[in-house]
């Protein structure tokens, strides 16, 4: 892998789901030594540290069907500038939430420097729901949503009128879906290779048909990666587990198959929930599938 210069954004964002403690993620995941790990596989490291975030209990969540609204909003515009900033700076911008509503910061600020950017999206769960569609109006159930221009609220504010292509989008991963939701991913053009698909054709061949889906007139790809997309038999600290997910080997795999192919222009790793965890595993496990995405190997 070409060596690259990394900036580390944390952005501790607790405001996205209903179970607190993702705020400390960021934190986690550097105590279990991420910076030595990337610059032992022959990266530049800079921590830029995190993003300011009010604490929940500071402020009411004033609608239900979308919880938190101006405080997620203003976090991402915040992070949208970072990101676009580090881009033009020609860095290679590594983003460790927090709930995965800071893909929205994260992609607009990408899209800014990026237009034609693929999306990898490592998740149990689709994060395609609107306004309209959630169960729960818990943002960050539409991330995806959002990026795809599909929001007619202040979440879109980010983009600037600038979204994703869905045929440039690639789950991997997914094994739970709202209905709603899952009839608008079936609407589409977006790729989705759950669980299904890996346990039928194999991890290698899904991640060969995903990078040429996402390398396929781009000009970057990004890597979305939520800790949930693994089993929480790997992965406790993650406060919406849902079995049957990938094993920790398989989630290695398809990470060491990207850094091989070297196409991933930025890389994000969210919703490690320290408070679930048993002692910094999913942290440490978190950084390490950094790593693997970033070049590392055995030999």
């Amino acid at each position: 892998m070409t060596p690259k210069n990394i900036s580390i954004i944390g952005v501790p964002l607790d405001y996205g789901a209903d179970r607190r403690g993702v705020d400390m993620g960021p934190s986690a995941i550097r105590y279990a030594g991420l910076h030595e790990k990337l610059r032992q596989v022959g990266h530049t490291v800079a921590d830029l540290g995190n993003l300011t975030v009010p604490v929940p209990e500071s402020r009411p969540a004033s609608d239900s069907r979308l919880k938190y609204l101006d405080e997620i909003v203003k976090v991402n515009r915040t992070l949208a500038r970072t990101v676009e900033k580090v881009l033009k700076e020609g860095q290679y911008p590594l983003v460790l939430g927090g709930d995965h509503a800071i893909a929205m910061g994260t992609i607009a600020g990408l899209l800014r420097v990026r237009p034609k950017m693929g999306l990898l999206w490592f998740d149990a769960h689709g994060d395609f729901n609107t306004e309209d569609t959630s169960p729960s109006g818990n943002i960050h159930g539409m991330p995806v949503a959002v990026a795809a221009g599909l929001s007619r609220t202040e979440l879109a504010s980010p983009f600037k009128g600038t979204y994703l292509d869905t045929a440039k989008i690639v789950y991997v991963g997914v094994r739970t879906l709202d209905p709603d939701e899952a009839e608008a991913l079936r609407q589409s053009n977006a790729t989705v290779f759950s669980m299904h698909e890996i346990d039928r054709y194999g991890m290698r061949e899904v991640m060969r048909r995903a990078i040429d889906i996402v390398t396929d007139g781009t000009d970057g790809v990004h890597l979305s990666f939520d800790i949930d997309a693994l089993d929480p038999i790997y992965a406790p600290g993650s406060g919406t587990p849902y079995s049957g997910g990938l094993t920790d080997r398989e989630a290695h795999l398809a990470l060491e198959l990207l850094a091989e192919a070297d196409v991933l222009t930025s890389m994000e790793m969210v919703e490690v929930n320290p408070i679930l965890d048993e002692h910094n595993r999913t942290g440490e496990l978190a950084a390490n599938l950094i790593a693997s995405a970033l070049g590392h190997r055995i030999i």
